[in-house]
């Protein structure tokens, strides 16, 4: 991960192939997403952050499903909702939110997650947060209710003592890590702020007591069923039927009643799947 608006110069990131002599090449951010962006070595290849890979969730959430087609889900503020439920992987997100009294709806934006497997539980949230910096760590992270502590330095890495391949490490010094669980997921996490000129283009009505820091995200998975379900879930089953019209401007999936649960690990929700059967590996103390 690169971030060329934090300096006065562009920052590029120089790549290299030892598996060859080419001469190393060096990467920058595409004009479409300046300030951040994602760098595949070796080939300098880049990518804006929610143009990624399908599954991606950004901003007032737009995501990308696992056909490929972007779409919107609103939810509503301040309530928790199932994004993906298998029988042994079930992730919920809270929305936060804005009321514009325009609007039949409200402003919304993801600032948690909560990931069960097998019997233990990852939480990831975003801290309200007054005026933002972002050279200040606004990450919450805990596993089965212990908070974890990773240090503010790239690379810096955290592994599950308990569980095998169970990983989370820094991509940035502060707000920015991946998330990964050997051949169950790969989760991409930014901490993100509403800016005043996001603000004013989008009529959100950001006051000085709350910059809405929220989540960017990125979701690869690698051992979902055919009967996954929730919010972004479904659309990685291969019987899965895109209704919304792709044409809008802003496709809307609805039906939010589905997908509300009762809590930010609860496993309640009109499509859950999750059984809890482990698929993963506990390690030996």
């Amino acid at each position: 991960m690169i971030y060329p608006g934090r300096y006065k110069r562009d920052q590029e990131l120089a790549c290299n192939d030892p598996s060859n002599k080419k001469p190393t090449c060096t990467a920058k951010c595409d004009k479409r997403c300046p300030n951040q962006c994602i760098v595949l070595c070796p080939g300098c290849k880049t990518f804006c952050m929610c143009d990624f890979y399908p599954g991606v969730s950004c901003g007032d959430p737009r995501f990308t499903g696992g056909d490929g087609n972007n779409f919107y889900f609103h939810g509503k503020k301040d309530r928790d909702f199932c994004i993906v439920s298998d029988k042994n992987l079930h992730i919920n997100a809270h929305f936060i939110g804005k009321r514009n009294p325009t609007m039949r709806r409200d402003f919304t934006w993801i600032q948690a997650l909560g990931i069960r497997f097998a019997d233990h539980r990852l939480y990831m949230g975003a801290r309200k947060t007054a005026k933002w910096n972002n050279n200040i760590d606004r990450l919450q992270l805990t596993f089965d209710d212990t908070p974890i502590e990773i240090p503010t330095e790239m690379g810096a890495a955290w592994q599950s003592t308990a569980i095998s391949g169970l990983t989370i490490t820094r991509t940035a010094t502060t707000n920015s890590v991946r998330v990964q669980l050997k051949g169950v997921f790969d989760i991409m996490a930014i901490v993100v702020p509403i800016t005043a000129e996001d603000s004013r283009i989008h009529n959100y009505g950001v006051t000085e007591d709350d910059s809405l820091a929220h989540f960017d995200l990125g979701f690869k998975f690698h051992d979902l069923t055919n009967n996954v379900h929730g919010v972004l879930g479904q659309t990685y089953r291969t019987d899965y039927v895109n209704k919304l019209d792709v044409s809008s401007k802003m496709p809307i999936m609805g039906g939010a009643p589905k997908y509300v649960v009762s809590d930010i690990f609860a496993t309640d929700c009109a499509v859950a799947r999750f059984t809890g059967i482990s698929m993963v590996t506990t390690r030996a103390y």
